[in-house]
């Protein structure tokens, strides 16, 4: 059984020395960010479930838990995670569904601890 809380420390390092190697690409980066997200005619939630699909599509295990995470803050459900997910494997095919599966995990740990 994977150890996500260990995978989200690690991601956390990795992205302290990447930021600690190239502050300003990194920080411009976490600005366009915030500039994506922001809410306007689609609200946050909106926005982390579309972020969450492309990741699947794509297969970006760091952004992937990164956007779970989020989705549940912004108050998605796991059945709203697994709308995304078929749609991820509509668009990213048969190896998004590995990735679908790992989000639906995480998304399930996440949703049984208070820490979300």
């Amino acid at each position: 059984m994977a150890n996500y809380k260990k995978d989200f420390e690690q991601g956390a390092q990795e992205a302290a020395i990447l930021k600690a190697a190239a502050p300003e690409t990194m920080n411009n980066f976490n600005e366009l960010f915030k500039s994506a997200m922001k809410p306007q005619e689609l609200d946050g939630k909106t926005k982390e479930l579309i972020a969450l699909g492309i990741a699947v599509a794509v297969r970006c295990e760091g952004c992937i838990r990164s956007h779970v995470k989020n989705c549940l803050k912004q108050g998605a459900n796991l059945t709203e995670l697994a709308e995304v997910v078929q749609v991820a494997i509509l668009m990213g095919g048969g190896p998004s569904t590995v990735y679908g599966g790992k989000a639906l995990a995480i998304a399930k740990e996440l949703s049984n601890k208070s820490d979300v």
